[in-house]
């Protein structure tokens, strides 16, 4: 198959080329328009208590929350007027006054009609020099409803005075606009970068861009299919930063390892374009689709988490790889066919080393594989050790929820929830409440009894009813702390554990982005995380019998990347919840790791770290198949991959820890180094180290049930489709 592509794309090169180039024109037209279109909710499971709670109380009473959407906090910067002083009434009040009704239901201030005095003081900071407003916002869902919330922002904002407003479940916005700028941030730095990088790699200006136009195809290909899915699915913006980003990370380094192939192949066959097109798809070609499909599989587990975006996740990340892979096996080919020789044009005027020499970098990789499968045990013994030390920090995972914490410091999302909490009464209307959803027809005796067990219950504050009727009532549960302290997770489970009162037919607890919320998300990823993993690791172990009909090299493949991703998660959380990259990359630490985030990282990697594999154990089965000698093919491929893959590897590093380290909301910051220190660890010590080790101590069975080869055995594949030989470098050493 991927030999008649070869001969397919070679012959059709400019036919294939002009409908490139139109596409890319109808991708930069048509598919910006994906911003617009983009969803922001999806983070909760449909089949929790919570959703269901929060489902049912607002469909039967309508928006009219028991805490607002959100809070504006406003003070005098000066400190010289207090809260009753006439102009600072006159400020609040004309700015609230003139927010459109066609984006707010509501709004109550100090100064609103109606309020009790004890109902009024919660409204005032307990120094008497700011107060708040809650505003419930206009929207027949979250998502409209924080679409609202960005047409206020400003308007709400009192003249002569400062206004900080946030609350509610608003930090989905500030998350959401935070990712849009981020990713024009990390693209706009790391192409640069690339370039550079790749100009170092192939000494040459024209098979340096090859790779880097491909990755920018695959932005401008990703747009198209992100916004094409949003007419059949919800896309979520933060997976159109991730998927955008991985597809420009896999389309730069499958565009490194065809092209290199390609350069080396028409070195070894005397310029001969069309049978170095042909090999290259038949070797480089096959292992990218293979490896591609790794990546495709690894996202398909995010299929089996229960939040809807975890599916958008999926889908966009899927869809974007598909797309890689197409224009990897059919643009790719296309462009090496119309250049050919003149590849390697515009070369840079300090190099001098020929395509397909044998570098100074190759012989450091000879001496590193000839040690390892010489003592393969004590190299593998240690390298197995290091991923289980840093798999450890695992073992004191505290299970958390992405909230207002993840946000910057100075921004707003951060800073009203703090103010709320050191300077306003936290009983008051902006306070944290549970809500509890009570059905059937309680009798208010019965529903005050079962509030007073309510209060019993050890972290849990005043009880009262917000809302009721003859079916439903909606009651809350104040708390204090975050929602992912132990004590209120314990709280949700043990309201959860109490006798209903009589006449109900069902209490369900929740409260948008409250305690409840935390707990069955937690539940809810680790309940799927088996599953997933399962799905991932057999569907990859049969794509993996696929590629090399053998039985143990996928074993092996899937258990060291599960070991590697192990080991990953274990620095994140140290990293992360411990603190332990506090000080060099300068964020907050929260002191609990969101886990659905560690299964994001942990489907999406898996494909990463199964890639270098692939490029490596492809190239030790091309010399196993042509020698039967299972040292020499180690060593060889080895050496042949070494400086590609370590090349490749920093590629994609430089496009993940772009995302990760320019980021200023630190979900994206973990989401970011986590893929990177996914890619690190395997492209280095599992690539280097552990898998050559391991194949060596397996020997000949490495290929079982496949026929054993011996020594001088020629391997049964066509003269013309045998790579090239590599020669020694004569000047020009790199």
């Amino acid at each position: 198959m991927f030999s008649w592509l070869g001969h397919f794309t070679y012959v059709r090169r400019r036919a294939s080329l002009i409908a490139a180039t139109l596409f890319v024109v109808l991708a930069g037209v048509w598919g910006s328009g994906v911003f617009s279109a983009l969803d922001t909710g999806g983070l909760e499971s449909p089949q929790a208590e919570s959703y269901r709670a929060d489902e049912l109380l607002e469909r039967h009473f309508g928006h009219r929350p028991a805490r607002a959407d959100a809070v504006a906090i406003y003070s005098d910067p000066t400190g010289r007027q207090s809260v009753d002083d006439p102009a600072f009434e006159e400020a609040v009040t004309a700015a609230l006054s003139g927010l459109p009704e066609s984006e707010v239901v509501s709004w109550t201030s100090y100064w609103s009609p109606g309020l009790t005095e004890e109902q009024r003081a919660g409204y005032v900071s307990k120094d008497g020099r700011a107060t708040l407003a809650t505003i419930i916002l206009r929207g027949a869902d979250d998502q409209e409803r924080l679409e609202s919330y960005g047409e206020i922002e400003q308007q709400v904002r009192a003249a002569g005075l400062e206004t900080h407003i946030a609350g509610g479940s608003t930090s989905v916005f500030h998350l959401q606009r935070l990712a849009t700028e981020n990713l024009a941030t990390a693209n706009m730095i790391s192409l640069p970068i690339l370039l550079i990088v790749l100009l170092v790699v192939f000494r040459g200006v024209v098979a340096a861009a090859i790779p880097l136009a491909l990755g920018i195809v695959a932005i401008l290909g990703s747009l198209v299919v992100l916004r094409g899915l949003t007419y059949v699915t919800d896309i979520s913006i933060f997976a159109m930063e991730i998927s955008t980003l991985l597809g420009l990370g896999l389309a730069i380094d499958y565009g490194l390892f065809m092209v290199s192939r390609f350069r080396e192949e028409l070195a070894g066959r005397g310029g001969d374009v069309r049978q170095s097109l042909v090999v290259t798809m038949n070797t480089a070609g096959h292992t990218v689709a293979f490896s591609g499909l790794t990546v495709v599989i690894g996202l398909c587990g995010l299929m089996f988490f229960p939040q809807p975006i975890s599916r958008s996740f999926g889908f966009g990340g899927i869809a974007v790889v598909l797309f890689d892979l197409l224009a990897a096996l059919v643009v790719l080919p296309a462009v090496l066919a119309v250049l050919g020789p003149r590849i390697n044009a515009l070369r840079l005027p300090w190099s001098r080393r020929r395509p397909g020499a044998v570098t100074r970098e190759d012989r450091a990789w000879n001496r590193l594989a000839t040690s390892v499968t010489r003592r393969p045990l004590p190299w593998l013994a240690g390298g197995l050790l290091a991923l289980l030390v840093a798999a450890a920090p695992l073992l004191s995972l505290q299970q958390g929820l992405t909230n207002h914490r993840y946000l910057p410091a100075d921004n707003e999302g951060q800073i009203v929830p703090a103010m709320l909490q050191e300077g306003f009464p936290q009983n008051g209307p902006a306070g944290t409440r549970m809500d509890i959803a009570v059905a059937g027809p309680v009798e208010r005796a019965a529903l005050d009894r079962y509030l007073r067990s309510v209060e019993g219950l050890e972290g849990a504050g005043a009880a009262g009813v917000h809302l009721a009727d003859a079916e439903l009532t909606w009651a809350t549960v104040t708390y204090q702390g975050e929602v992912d302290d132990a004590e209120n997770l314990e709280l949700v489970r043990d309201i959860r554990a109490l006798e209903p009162p009589a006449g109900a037919t069902e209490v369900l607890v929740g409260g948008p982005g409250g305690p409840a919320v935390s707990l069955d998300n937690s539940d809810a990823t680790m309940g799927a995380l088996p599953w997933a993993l399962a799905f991932i690791g057999l569907s990859t172990l049969v794509l993996l019998f696929l590629a090399f009909r053998s039985v143990l090299v996928p074993i092996k493949a899937v258990a060291v990347a599960f070991l590697s991703l192990a080991a990953s998660c274990g620095i994140i959380v140290w990293g992360f919840q411990e603190g332990g990259l506090a000080g060099l990359m300068d964020f907050p630490v929260v002191g609990t790791t969101d886990v659905w985030a560690l299964g994001l990282i942990v489907t999406i990697a898996f494909g990463l770290v199964t890639d270098y594999e692939m490029f490596l154990v492809s190239r030790v089965h091309e010399e196993y198949l042509a020698t039967g000698d299972n040292r020499r093919a180690i060593v060889v491929g080895l050496r042949g991959t070494g400086s590609l893959i370590t090349r490749a590897g920093l590629l994609m590093v430089i496009v993940l820890a772009t995302m990760g380290f320019t980021a200023t909301s630190l979900f994206l910051i973990t989401i970011g180094v986590g893929l990177t220190l996914s890619v690190v660890i395997d492209a280095t010590l599992v690539r280097s180290i552990v898998v050559p080790a391991a194949m060596q101590l397996l020997g000949g069975a490495n290929w079982w049930p496949s026929r054993p080869r011996r020594p001088g055995d020629r391997a049964e594949v066509p003269d013309e489709l045998r790579p090239a030989p590599r020669t020694e470098a004569t000047s020009g050493r790199a």
